[in-house]
């Protein structure tokens, strides 16, 4: 059942800022005001900029909705300057949200417990030699996946087949970190799955199917451009699979020690095997987004979600 909301509660939704993927959060801000409104009078909407202290000091929410994406704000920066104002906030706290901004140390924390991951290689920009393209390829072959260590949205990655594309997508993927997340590409289907909290329950959403047209894959166009992909739910899976990737789901957001929400994207092959790809602690919340679309599956409409999300950090305070 969903929260109540307590018209009474002044909330201050927080987006924007100079991360890459600022336009989205943005883009997410809105839809959240605009389902907000009428339940929260006192609704105040900030962006992430140097006059936010100034504005969230004259404001004074009893709670803040972060709409955050990328670093800073998705990566625990403005989480850590929520609690040092001591104001309640939705979402993962500092630790969480850095770690699962950092993909290296997210798969490591994910092999811990066993989840099922890609092969990988990590490649440091101040201590790059060309001989360690060769040592991916040999180590993982010549059908990979280059990522920016700490960025989302797919921003900054490419997919490539045949080792003379590596040299490139490895130099444009260093304009974006210092840090590199090279994998093995696993071929198959693309699938997620969010994870909300109420009160002491984590309830996993149906998985979704992520399907872009053949000669594409899940970038940022076909994330944010409506009708560029199509969102298949539930997913047409065996029940032991669906069960298998909820479970993975829920696993992954406890051993970051996420909180309140999360959604793990996850590749399916065609023997039913999967990998877990990434955890993202403040997922979109666009028109296009997999995140508000689970949560309707699991019964909840978009402002019964936020709402809950807000009634819950207020309840829980600045701790």
């Amino acid at each position: 059942m969903a929260l109540k909301p307590n018209s009474k509660l002044k909330v201050a939704i927080v987006s924007g800022g100079t991360s890459p993927e600022a336009s989205v959060s943005r883009r997410s801000a809105e839809g959240v005001v605009a389902n907000l409104a009428t339940h929260y009078p006192r609704l105040d909407h900030f962006e992430l900029d140097k006059n936010l202290v100034n504005n969230l000091q004259a404001s004074a929410p009893d709670v803040i909705f972060p709409v955050l994406h990328g670093p800073p704000g998705e990566d625990g920066t403005v989480q850590g300057l929520f609690q040092m104002m001591e104001l309640p906030f939705v979402g993962s706290d500092v630790h969480a949200s850095a770690i699962a901004m950092d993909k290296i140390a997210a798969k490591g924390l994910f092999a811990t417990i066993g989840l099922p991951l890609a092969g990988q290689y990590i490649l440091h920009r101040h201590r790059f030699t060309n001989a360690q393209l060769s040592e991916c390829i040999s180590k993982l072959g010549s059908s990979l996946v280059v990522k920016p260590v700490h960025l989302g949205s797919a921003l900054g990655v490419t997919r490539i087949q045949g080792a003379d594309s590596l040299a490139d997508a490895v130099s444009e993927a260093f304009l974006h970190n210092e840090r590199l997340l090279v994998e093995a590409q696993i071929q198959g289907r693309e699938m997620t799955v969010g994870v909300l909290e109420r009160g002491d329950q984590i309830e996993a959403f149906p998985v979704i199917e992520i399907v872009t047209p053949s000669d594409a894959w899940y970038d940022y166009e076909h994330r944010y451009t409506p009708g560029a992909s199509t969102h298949l739910m539930p997913a047409a899976l065996p029940n032991d699979l669906t069960q298998a990737l909820q479970n993975a789901a829920i696993s992954a957001h406890q051993v970051l020690g996420c909180r309140d929400l999360s959604r793990t994207d996850f590749i399916v092959d065609d023997n039913g095997e999967f990998v877990v790809l990434e955890v993202n602690t403040l997922p979109g919340m666009t028109p296009t987004s997999l995140y508000p679309e689970g949560a309707e599956g699991l019964g909840l409409a978009f402002d019964e979600l936020l709402i809950t999300l807000i009634e819950q950090a207020y309840h829980r305070g600045s701790r």
